[in-house]
């Protein structure tokens, strides 16, 4: 149950690829086989370039493969700050960058008849907070101005003001770690903006379509092949793995989290968030459209199709990556958000993901410094990367190709005052700080003995910091408990049984197998008997 529904409906359908066991050559090498890698791998082999995918695990199994599958230029209420943030002419960029996104996806799938359940839907952000009324209304003119047709309304097809006893169900929950009364879907929907003409999708499907054309266009892809490093060598790069080298002219990281830490500084600029999604079905009859709050902590509703019906996704309860909360309950909120909504409701699947968030909320897309010519970058999608990674994937594709882009100067990678978000800012840092070099100094008195079945913990042995983790048969796996990205102290994420770096996201198996970027190595694991 735990797994993506996208990825539980079309594995039998994805094909799998050898890991890199010779050395290449190639015009282009693209770091990490998501949507940004794959749709630059795309465009490029269509293009003629010889390109080689590197990708550390399956292609689609991390964020592409665990998102809601949602296609929109509606990233939340977004466009309001991005106007007083940048300006009228480079939000207009960013919008159009996100609409034209949509049709270059549209257009993907039905040029390669790629099935991947594509549906145009409108998508709604709503509140049920009178204090957000306004900031809709504010919105929804901000839209306006940048020429697109984007409405207010109160009148949404999701029955969310549900009536108990003729009077409407106060709830006050604990949402891994908040306390809201933002959460009760059932009270009334105060006021919604309206984008009409959006979409949806299975993106595993869509990823595994994209990976065939890849080939027929006799472009390479490789799986668990992790790039180690990368080297410039007389005018072009060398990309490490483990077992092989790929020696190429240009070179995208497209690894979700940059692998690299100099030159770029994207550790300076950038934090995760972790996000939670359940797929439930009901014998009711569901709504059209998507839909998500505008408050905080956020919920996103959709529907799709599985086995021939229609089933309802419950994402959100999003917080920082490696925050040291309890974790346990956070599919038990929306499961209780279904049942409100459809008291029938029976879970099919469970999954969460992550996702890189920039400090002045716009993705870094382009060059990745002007230290390392002809390496682009893709990353920062703050939870919307269906249509950023593909506005990623035109510009770099461009960029390669000595071609321009007129959306590409507001997503510039090398942009030098990228941080407004100075609450965020001074956050991160204290997290750093905290991690790095406090959290160090503090002593444990925990001893193994104490630590449960299925358990994680940190304890001191012999004035030293060890990651512990006891499975159900009392089996002992012990890790040094620091991230090998930059040495952050890691915390126990008791939901998924692994440990999560609380300054850049890094995530890593209880054993240490490094599972998500930007570190690359795994734990050094510790004998401790």
């Amino acid at each position: 149950m735990n797994n993506s529904l996208w990825i539980a409906s079309a594995n039998e359908k994805k094909k799998t690829y050898k890991s890199l066991q010779e050395d290449k050559y190639a015009d282009v090498c693209i770091i990490g086989g998501g949507l940004t890698g794959l749709t630059t791998a795309y465009y490029l082999s269509k293009a003629g370039k010889n390109v080689i995918v590197l990708e550390k695990d399956k292609i689609g199994n991390h964020t592409t493969g665990n998102t809601t599958g949602k296609i929109t230029s509606q990233h939340g209420l977004f466009y309001d700050y991005l106007i007083k943030s940048v300006g009228i002419e480079k939000a207009k960029q960013y919008l159009e960058a996100n609409e034209q996104a949509i049709t270059n996806i549209e257009k993907i799938i039905n040029d390669e008849k790629i099935e991947c359940d594509f549906e145009r839907m409108d998508n709604f952000v709503f509140t049920q907070n009178k204090n957000y009324v306004q900031k809709i209304k504010d919105e929804v003119e901000a839209v306006k101005k940048l020429g697109f047709n984007a409405t207010f309304t109160t009148n949404i097809e999701v029955p969310l003001n549900i009536k108990e006893n003729n009077k409407v169900e106060q709830a006050k929950e604990e949402i891994v770690g908040k306390s809201s009364d933002d959460i009760c879907i059932s009270k009334e929907v105060l006021g919604a903006i309206k984008f009409p003409n959006q979409a949806q999708f299975n993106s595993y499907k869509y990823i595994i379509g994209l990976a065939n054309k890849i080939e027929e266009n006799k472009g390479e892809i490789y799986e668990y092949s992790k790039v180690i490093d990368i080297k410039g060598e007389d005018d072009i790069y060398v990309i490490e793995t483990k077992d092989a080298k790929v020696k190429a002219e240009y070179v995208v990281i497209a690894s979700h989290y940059p692998i690299i830490n100099f030159p770029g500084f994207y550790f300076m600029k950038m934090y995760q968030e972790t996000s939670y999604l359940i797929a439930v079905e009901t014998n009711k009859e569901l709504f059209k459209g998507m839909y998500i709050n505008a408050e905080e902590p956020s919920i996103s509703l959709r529907t799709a199709t599985y086995n021939g019906k229609r089933i309802l996704l419950v994402g959100g309860m999003n917080h920082k990556t490696g925050a040291k909360i309890d974790l346990r309950n956070a599919y038990e909120k929306l499961e209780k958000v279904a049942k409100r909504i459809y008291p029938d409701s029976q879970v099919l699947f469970r999954w969460n993901t992550q996702d890189c968030i920039t400090l002045d909320k716009i993705p870094y897309i382009g060059e990745f410094s002007n230290f390392m010519p002809n390496v682009y970058v893709g990353t920062g999608y703050k939870k919307w990367g269906i249509t950023s990674s593909n506005v990623a994937a035109n510009i770099i594709t461009d960029k390669i190709l000595y071609k321009e882009n007129k959306y590409e100067e507001v997503f510039n990678s090398k942009r030098l005052k990228p941080i407004k978000n100075y609450k965020e800012l001074g956050n991160m840092l204290k997290e750093v700080s905290y991690s790095l070099l406090i959290n160090k100094l503090r002593k444990e008195d925990e001893l193994i003995k104490n630590i449960n079945k299925g358990e994680g913990k940190i304890v001191e042995i012999e004035g030293k910091k060890v990651g512990i983790y006891k499975d159900k048969e009392e089996n002992i796996y012990a890790v040094k408990p620091y991230c090998t990205h930059l040495g952050c102290e890691l915390s126990w994420n008791n939901l998924d049984n692994t440990w999560d770096c609380p300054c850049h996201g890094s995530k890593f198996a209880y054993d240490g197998k490094n599972i998500y970027d930007p570190a690359i190595k795994s734990l050094e694991r510790i004998n401790i008997f």
